[in-house]
């Protein structure tokens, strides 16, 4: 197969898909009821399917346990570096640290990755995504929280956490994979039936996370200017801290290579839920203009790592 259509291989599906999502908005063939129940199946079900696998599946070292910690430092970082550009860049939203922190890896990144490396790879992709993951439940909702009117109760954050599928789904794949059980059981065959089970859960999330990510893609009445000022903050403090925790798991662990993992994280846009607790409709408009164009800019970058492969 020659290199231009292994590219078409990799892009094309995802192109027909966002256009399927875009015309189902405009034709009015599903309303955000309909959009809202297929985002409620991948992250109760299939999404959560794609993790146990990931990590259930995965040979754990000292290492699994660093990675998830320096990604939480540095979304932290993150956070502190959008305050302070904020500040200096006189950016006007309250949003705007908690726009150049966080990663939309549920509802976007598994995606992109399975389909540029494949769903053998996973597990790389995973082990980021867990400090991430882990940092979004907690601090980011809590930084939220005190910065808005209502304040949550750290009990009722707590249970929401323990309670979450995609958490729940993490630590039943580290507690197979870490005792080791998913290898002992690989000669009995009860690994391929368990691989079996969640393949086949778990192989609709691409497709529907597109055809989402298309529906919700909507360009008018943005406020361009400010739009444009907090995806370029974002950009540089992805770029500076992407480079960094790159340039440390290489020095740390040289024989492993995560770089593909990173680069696709550092890609994503901030979380998808953030306009929830947008104040205001100017608040809310502006927070999902920003996040629309951070998801272009994942979706062109998605392309470009297709072609550069």
């Amino acid at each position: 197969m020659s290199r231009g259509m292994e590219i078409l291989q990799t892009i094309l599906p995802v192109v027909i898909v966002l256009a399927i999502g875009v015309i189902l908005r405009r034709r009015h063939l599903l309303d955000r009821s309909g959009i809202n129940a297929l985002k409620s199946i991948v992250v109760n079900i299939t999404l959560p399917a794609v993790l146990l696998s990931a990590f259930a599946s995965t040979s754990y070292s000292p290492k699994d346990i660093i990675i998830p910690i320096c990604m939480f430092a540095i979304c932290l970082a993150a956070w502190a570096l959008g305050r302070t550009a904020k500040r200096i860049l006189h950016l006007n939203s309250r949003f705007v640290p908690f726009l150049t922190t966080g990663f939309e890896a549920g509802m976007l990144g598994y995606a992109l990755f399975t389909m540029l490396y494949g769903s053998s790879r996973t597990a790389e992709f995973a082990i980021i995504d867990l400090g991430q993951v882990l940092f979004v439940f907690t601090v980011y909702k809590i930084l939220l929280d005190r910065d808005s009117k209502e304040k949550t109760d750290g009990r009722k954050l707590l249970k929401e956490m323990l309670l979450s599928p995609i958490i729940i789904a993490i630590i039943i794949g580290v507690l197979i994979g870490a005792t080791g059980l998913y290898h002992v059981l690989e000669p009995s065959g009860v690994s391929r039936i368990f691989d079996a089970c969640t393949d086949f859960v778990s192989a609709p999330t691409s497709m529907i996370i597109l055809l989402t990510i298309g529906y919700d893609l909507v360009f008018a009445d943005i406020p361009w200017k400010d739009t444009l000022r907090a995806v370029a903050v974002r950009l540089v403090i992805m770029i500076v801290l992407g480079a960094a925790f790159i340039g440390v798991l290489k020095l740390l662990w040289p024989e492993t290579d995560l770089t593909a993992a990173v680069i696709v994280m550092f890609l994503l846009p901030p979380p998808f839920v953030l306009p929830v607790f947008a104040d205001d409709a100017d608040q809310r408009t502006y927070v999902s203009s920003v996040l629309s164009i951070c998801t272009l800019v994942s979706i062109l970058g998605f392309v470009l790592l297709a072609v550069i492969g």
